[in-house]
């Protein structure tokens, strides 16, 4: 389970046009995130939705353990992480938008390396690419180079990579941005069977109203760095008013003067 509670997080403002170098002052602070709130249970998917600027990148970088929280507390199967990242780590799968491959690595190397970071064996890393490969049918991609896969490819690659070491919540920011129709419904399938078959626990963050729609149990509407909704699809149309989810969520997450 993941637990986000009352989370908040600013960064450095631009500097101001005074001084020169290292002298210059630092703007006002810009706040990224002033309060996100949201429980992620085990063997679900939630999706994390808001506009751009909303803070949805920001507040999974502190779920991943990677931005420190200004205020809050965010908590994976119940281990705060602020008081011991690197438990919360061993525990979590992140796949980012910037996929970071190895280019003169094959998909294989680049999996395998990964899992040995994580602390596995030689062996067991080699033994988890191949059961991963035949999870996300990629056996074909394994022992080729990353350098000049397509974007679909490059996701499952990526995605192979954050399951290597087997953790029990996944985390996802924009996962199926550029992919291809096919792409995205791999990367779908994958999902479900992770959550239905292997009870793990998925959050990730879209712009894609027909993803959340089809993938997700829950769902968590940020705006303006704050939790605005949450809830089921249904229970969202409800809410808004609205019978079309898109309108649903520009209601929600820009108010009530748009159309």
């Amino acid at each position: 389970m993941i637990e986000v509670q009352g989370v908040a997080k600013a960064y450095p403002g631009p500097p101001t046009g005074r001084g020169w170098g290292p002298w210059r002052r630092a703007g006002a602070p810009v706040q990224a995130v002033r309060s996100v709130s949201f429980t992620v249970a085990d063997g679900s998917i939630t999706g994390l939705l808001g506009p751009n600027g909303a803070g949805k990148t920001t507040t999974l970088r502190m779920v991943a353990a990677r931005v420190k929280p200004d205020a809050g507390a965010v908590r994976v199967d119940g281990i705060d992480v602020a008081t011991d990242p690197q438990a919360v780590r061993a525990r979590l799968g992140v796949l980012s938008d910037a996929r970071g491959l190895y280019p003169r690595l094959t998909a294989r190397e680049n999996i395998v390396y990964h899992g040995r970071l994580h602390g596995l064996d030689a062996d067991t890393a080699a033994a988890r690419a191949d059961t991963l490969a035949r999870l996300l049918e990629m056996a074909p991609l394994l022992d080729r180079r990353t350098e000049g896969f397509s974007q679909g490819e490059r996701m499952k690659t990526a995605l192979a990579r954050a399951l290597v070491h087997d953790p029990s919540h996944l985390i996802l920011d924009e996962p199926t941005n550029g992919l291809d129709v096919l792409a995205t419904r791999a990367l779908r399938e994958a999902l479900r069977t992770l959550r239905d078959e292997r009870g793990q626990c998925i959050v990730f963050c879209t712009h894609i109203m027909q993803e959340v729609e089809r993938l997700c149990d829950r769902v968590v509407v940020v705006a303006g760095g704050r939790t605005v909704a949450e809830g089921t699809v249904s229970e969202l149309l409800a809410r808004s008013g609205c019978d079309d989810f898109e309108a649903a969520f520009v209601r929600l997450g820009y108010g009530e003067g748009h159309p």
